[in-house]
């Protein structure tokens, strides 16, 4: 059986998992050539923790991105940071289209798995929709942020760290050209506003975004009504930015908040809010916050932006219909309702398992790199101990969010292995990586007679 054979016998969730993987292959290799670092030469296991958080738009950094690596070496980041946010199947298609030959039966399943809860028979132009969306979203965010840094850098520079910035934030990456990531323009305006504009543009999810653009324009028709994932994106999102920025500052009002200036009093909890549930970056020292702020905010990562977005965790619309679920018990209704739609029990269970087994594995995770510690003897010297920061670094990967206590260099090679597993599982998806588990066969299994069970 040829290669080519292989591949159009793929499951489509197979087929988005081994793009990921190839993708980071290349990325590891581009980033080991002597061009790509200012020394000439950087750690294998360096170089493959930069491409898998670039391709799975994570953020996380072992070295100092700009201090470390060459232009070229930052193009590669940036052009894996572009295509794992986009996905190498989503341009696969669009390539496709655009070269004006057929897409395979697969590349449309798996392009349905990851833009559309429907099944569409316009999948090809939703596709070319969202690279057009998306490279204009982030020219105009790079315009933005050009406008920005012209203050303090040449026009070339300041291009560069505006296009360099966008496509970071509109892609939910992460990743800065400054050792202290942004912190010191956390009182800029222009600079939080299009950051925080991108980021939330590109994790509300391109088929939210799709069906927006169907509504305003009228191809809905004169009384079309926006999908139900939709509303519930916009309503959760809205609900954890705002909940999230109160918080955030309730809870470091008398702690990190203080010390800026008067600007970042109100800006730093909105941005933190913003960026700490997928995006990864900061404008305040993440590792000087308040335990009961980490904490909450291991809660914003955890569930992560929404399905079909640049975002990893479990997703916005997980956290929506588990509280939807809970409520519609506690009334004793057999059906979860959400604005005057039935969901699917199938899919209510499916949430319920996501959520389980994506706590199964972090919980291993932190297992795993404390084991390692307890091995190695190489414990964190931290002062919050190095189960939080584990944790905190842990559900950082996992919710491909990038933000850190500043462990990350100090990693052990075993934990920067760890830590690249679960920004992998966390990009591709723990539904499809259980797939290629535990497979995807049909539904088996044994009914017996039922017998009650004290729970509680």
């Amino acid at each position: 059986m040829t290669f080519r054979s292989r591949m159009l016998k793929m499951h489509p969730a197979a087929l988005v998992l081994a793009s990921f993987l190839f993708v980071i292959v290349v990325g590891t290799l581009l980033l080991m050539l002597p061009a790509a670092t200012l020394e000439g030469r950087i750690a294998a296991v360096d170089a493959l923790f930069t491409a898998t958080s670039a391709v799975c738009v994570t953020g996380l950094t072992v070295v100092d991105t700009a201090g470390t690596f060459t232009v070229f070496g930052q193009f590669v980041i940036l052009g894996l940071i572009q295509i794992g946010g986009l996905g190498l199947m989503t341009i696969s298609v669009a390539l496709f289209n655009w070269l004006g030959r057929s897409v395979s039966i697969r590349h449309r399943m798996a392009m349905q798995d990851v833009f559309t809860h429907t099944p569409r028979e316009d999948i090809a132009r939703l596709v070319r929709s969202v690279i057009l969306f998306t490279f204009g979203v982030e020219a105009i965010g790079a315009v933005l942020l050009t406008a920005h840094w012209l203050a303090e850098y040449p026009l070339a520079t300041a291009a560069y760290y505006g296009v360099f910035h966008s496509i970071s934030a509109f892609c939910n990456a992460g990743f800065a050209l400054f050792p202290d990531n942004l912190m010191r323009y956390g009182g800029s305006l222009l600079l939080n506003f299009a950051i925080c504009a991108l980021i939330v543009i590109g994790g509300i999810g391109f088929p939210v975004l799709y069906d927006l653009q169907a509504w305003a324009t009228g191809r809905k028709g004169p009384r079309g009504r926006l999908a139900l994932q939709t509303k519930v994106v916009l309503w959760t999102t809205l609900i954890l930015i705002t909940g999230g920025s109160v918080m955030f500052y309730l809870l470091e009002m008398h702690g990190s908040l203080p010390d800026g200036p008067p600007a970042q009093k109100f800006l730093a909890p909105v941005f933190q809010s913003i960026t700490c549930r997928t995006a990864g970056f900061n404008t305040v020292d993440i590792g000087a916050l308040q335990d009961a702020t980490l904490t909450f905010m291991l809660f914003l990562m955890f569930f992560g932006a929404s399905p079909g977005s640049c975002g990893g965790g479990v997703k916005t619309t997980t956290l929506a219909l588990l509280a939807a679920f809970t409520v519609c018990r506690v009334r004793k209704s057999p059906r979860v309702n959400m604005f005057r739609k039935s969901v699917p029990n199938e899919t209510v269970t499916r949430s319920v398992s996501l959520v389980l087994v994506s706590l199964s594995i972090i919980g291993l995770a932190v297992f795993l790199l404390l084991a390692g510690d307890a091995v190695g003897e190489s414990a964190l010297a931290t002062p919050h101990g190095s189960f939080l920061s584990y944790m905190f670094e842990t559900v950082s990967a996992f919710g491909t969010v990038g933000l850190s206590m500043g462990i990350t260099p100090s990693l052990t090679v075993w934990g920067k292995l760890v830590i690249t597993c679960m920004m992998f599982i966390g990009r591709v998806g723990v539904l499809t990586f259980t797939y290629i588990v535990v497979g995807a066969g049909p539904a088996r299994g044994v009914e017996y007679s039922e017998e009650n069970l004290m729970i509680g």
